[in-house]
């Protein structure tokens, strides 16, 4: 997918040089650390965020990993994780010979128990003994995790088709461009009507709907990471604060600033150390 760079800035972990079922490691971003490739690994990996965000990119399209969520992403997938500067998150490396897990990527939404349980399992070393504690540990976070229900509020539907990806493209880095429908039909020699329904086959949302998820998404990584609702609404192109709040209280059901005071008591009261 011929999406911009999204920023890597942790140290990658090699999972399958661990032969365990399931490993967990909690890693730390800094800041301008090197870039990370687009990569897959033979285990499907689960990204759980504790401080900052995370946004993950695999064909198919973009995640945000919410609050109380995690995305799955299945073994062999090509895929990026893009962090905050500073932030922390927790990856969760399932063999495929015992995940239960989807074979898309998708988000879940996870409990207070499976996000300890990653938390705990990521104390212990990832050659731990097959038989002991540790590996009865592994075992209930896969029975826990299969239970677990998919969301798509955080998912941007992105398909292999090259015009999509050239959009997608110019919308992330320009995510201001208030272009109407028939503005940005033109630019794909296609009518509104043409471009309409190639939108609505490509990724089975109205281009408005989907213009608004890929905002959605964007403001929730740029607040999470510490911007003010002003500076988003301005980035993303809204006249005035007011209209953007309008809209995320609308898509979201709740306003701006209740999604960061919900998002900073999870943080402080039932989120990953």
């Amino acid at each position: 997918m011929d999406l911009p760079d999204l920023r890597i800035n942790y140290d990658p972990v090699d999972p399958d040089q661990f032969d365990r079922p399931v490993t967990s490691f909690c890693l730390e971003t800094s800041k301008d650390n090197d870039d990370l490739p687009l990569h897959s690994h033979r285990k499907g990996q689960l990204v759980v965020a504790s401080h900052g965000s995370v946004m993950c990119r695999a064909p198919g399209g973009l995640w945000i990993v919410p609050p109380q969520g995690a995305v799955w992403i299945p073994a062999g997938v090509q895929h990026s994780n893009c962090v905050a500067d500073f932030g922390k998150l927790y990856t969760v490396f399932i063999d495929p010979q015992v995940s239960m897990l989807p074979r898309t990527c998708c988000t879940l939404m996870i409990t207070s128990l499976v996000r300890e349980l990653i938390h705990r399992l990521s104390v212990f070393p990832p050659l731990y003994p097959l038989e002991g504690p540790t590996s009865r540990l592994g075992r209930v976070l896969l029975d826990e995790l299969v239970q677990m229900p998919t969301t798509d509020e955080m998912y941007l539907p992105i398909s292999n088709d090259a015009r999509l990806q050239q959009l997608a493209t110019s919308l992330l880095n320009n995510p201001g461009d208030r272009s109407t429908m028939d503005e940005v039909a033109s630019r794909y020699a296609m009518s509104e009507s043409t471009f309409a329904r190639f939108i609505a086959k490509e990724t089975g949302m109205t281009f408005g709907r989907w213009r608004q998820r890929l905002h959605i998404l964007i403001a929730m990584q740029r607040l999470t990471a510490g911007s003010s609702v002003q500076a988003v609404s301005l980035e993303l192109g809204y006249e005035s604060p007011s209209a953007f709040i309008t809209m995320f209280k609308k898509t979201m059901g709740q306003s701006p600033r209740r999604f960061l005071a919900e998002r900073s008591r999870l943080i402080n009261s039932d989120s990953l150390p």
